[in-house]
């Protein structure tokens, strides 16, 4: 591929119109000169340049970014067996595990297209993002393929590649897992046999010429699920173009990384567009080792930063408040994080004081958001630029960003003055797969509207104020109302029913739902939240449910969920 693909600084002359970069880290640019390459670009050159650095490390097994390469052509060229071609839907269905990385890099390199899914989706869920996405071909874990065959019908799927956990663990502990996990779990063999079904594993031995398909970066490379602004599931188009673009802008916010010597820390899921960008695309293009995480365990996070010492450590609130409030911290040196990017809900200034005189490290609030994959604003980390408590801080390079008024969104507020954030930048999505209209609403005229409430400051600074759209964040993932309501209704009780989000002091919220019985029916809260088990994944599941004679509504029959967190929030602050 020639030079590395790097962060290169381009004619300072947008400071005019972007007064907020006097406010950046001294050596972060204005601008950035974006190469005309494809996403797994950055993996190829990394395997190049820094051929024996550290790229993955997973329960204490490392892989060099030869070995991670070698694996992602040899799998490129199984795929390529399988059928898969330009364009073709393959989705990932995994943890932060280096299958994932694998898989992830591997189907770009064929100029197909990955669905990243979340492994804790019901049948019905995941089968609606596979029908919808058009996937012949997933890449799942092995002891979820029973929720794959059954969300089986109604999909285009004929490739079902099993990928197992222990793979790639060191060989005690995968002695382990098969004596303590798998026996006991009953999930080693029960998809061999079944159609269309092969090992991951299997796929990384390929005797043919290496395949890989020309890319352009306008090509599609990522469908990121997200509710967007109505609750219902859609994909947005991620272009190679777009996820280079933010990777670089990301790359040149963190200024102390340094090529091919450094850590990073992946608890972030990379199935979600956060930890697929900071995490995943942001260590791969400085060719640092990610250290990942399959799911959050502290103690096992606390293990592993003291081991293997990240200086990146991308989180979110709930993440930073369990290490500060939990007593086991300080029994673990954490001063190697020099640097962390808290998003998908407020962080508050005791939990960046406090994380501070834990590691040493700098955490500073971003913001972001799938349909710009994702990040767009964050405040300076080292303090060479000035950070600002309650702000999600300044647009990243390149980023233009206003405030439009909530009424007609077409005229720009006065400083000060609360209306809807809208933004511009070379990161943005192409629009929702094939709802064009959504699409429209979204982005107009190259500006897309994020649905959420803000004002900025006279430095350009942007407080987000409210959400526009209702939705509720559990731990960093999106809920929709909508989904949770839909949910509810298909119990036989039901006659009908609200989400909101109520406050939780590490998660950020969690889901509280509001019911009305049918006449003559009765069910109980607990009732409820088993059978709601079965439908939504388990972060969706309220936590509270309130039963009432009826709901408030619009005199035109639309529920107010914002009356019904008013008066949940006055419930909780009224003198007990």
């Amino acid at each position: 591929m020639g030079k590395k693909m790097a962060v290169v600084t381009k004619d300072p002359a947008p400071l005019a119109s972007r007064p907020w970069t006097k406010h950046y880290d001294l050596t972060v640019p204005a601008t950035i000169d974006y190469p005309d390459a494809p996403l797994h670009a950055i993996l190829e050159d990394s395997a190049r340049e820094h051929t024996n650095a550290t790229a993955t490390i997973f329960f204490g097994a490392v892989r060099t970014y030869r070995s991670l390469q070698r694996d992602v052509a040899f799998l490129s060229g199984s795929l390529r067996r399988l059928g898969v071609k330009k364009g073709d839907r393959v989705a990932i269905m995994l943890p932060n595990c280096p299958q994932f990385v694998i898989a992830f890099f591997a189907t770009l390199r064929l100029g197909a297209v990955v669905v990243p899914c979340n492994p804790l989706y019901t049948a019905r869920e995941i089968q609606y993002q596979l029908a919808d996405s058009g996937a012949e071909t997933i890449v799942v874990l092995s002891r979820l393929y029973p929720v794959i065959k059954a969300a089986r019908a109604g999909t285009k799927l004929r490739n079902v590649i099993v990928a197992n956990i222990k793979d790639e663990m060191p060989p005690l502990k995968r002695t382990l897992f098969t004596l303590l996990k798998e026996k006991k779990g009953g999930h080693r063999t029960h998809w061999q046999g079944d159609p269309g079904a092969v090992a991951f594993k299997d796929l990384l031995v390929y005797d043919g010429e290496p395949v890989s398909a020309p890319v352009s970066p306008s090509d599609l490379a990522v469908l990121q699920y997200t509710g967007g602004t109505t609750g219902v599931p859609k994909g947005a188009m991620l272009s190679h173009r777009a996820l280079v673009a933010n990777t670089l802008q990301c790359r040149a916010w963190f200024t102390n990384l340094r090529d091919g010597r450094d850590n990073l820390m992946a608890v972030m899921p990379l199935f979600h567009v956060y930890g697929l960008t900071v995490a995943m695309d942001l260590a791969i293009q400085a060719a640092a080792g990610l250290i990942l995480e399959p799911q959050y365990e502290l103690k096992q996070v606390l293990e592993d930063i003291q081991k293997w010492k990240p200086k990146i450590f991308p989180g979110a609130p709930r993440i930073y408040n369990a290490i500060n409030l939990s007593p086991l911290s300080a029994k673990y040196d954490l001063r190697s994080i020099e640097a962390c990017i808290s998003g998908s809900a407020p962080l508050l200034r005791e939990t960046a004081r406090r994380f501070r005189e834990l590691t040493g490290g700098h955490l500073v609030e971003g913001y972001g958001l799938t349909e710009a994959a994702p990040v767009t604003h964050c405040n300076p980390i080292f303090g060479e630029g000035r950070q600002k408590e309650g702000s999600i801080g300044i647009p990243f390079p390149d980023v233009d960003s206003k405030i439009m008024d909530l009424e007609t969104g077409q005229r720009e507020v006065p400083v000060g003055e609360i209306g809807e954030l809208v933004l511009r930048g070379p990161q943005l999505m192409d629009g929702y797969y094939e709802r064009p209209d959504e699409t429209a609403q979204a982005i107009r005229g190259g500006w897309l509207y994020t649905g959420d409430i803000a004002r900025v400051d006279e430095d350009g600074y942007v407080f987000i104020v409210d959400r526009k759209k209702e939705l509720i964040i559990v731990s960093g993932f999106n809920v929709y109302p909508r989904e949770v309501e839909e949910a509810l209704a298909r119990h036989p009780a039901v006659a009908e029913g609200a989400a909101i989000g109520i406050p939780h002091p590490l998660k950020g919220e969690e889901v509280k739902a509001y019911v009305v019985l049918k006449p003559g029916m009765s069910a109980s809260a607990d009732e409820l939240i088993t059978f709601l088990r079965g439908e939504v994944a388990p972060f969706k599941v309220p936590k509270e449910i309130e039963f009432r004679e009826a709901l408030p509504k619009t005199l035109i029959g639309k529920v107010l969920r914002r009356q019904l967190a008013e008066e949940d929030r006055a419930t909780r602050t009224r003198p007990s």
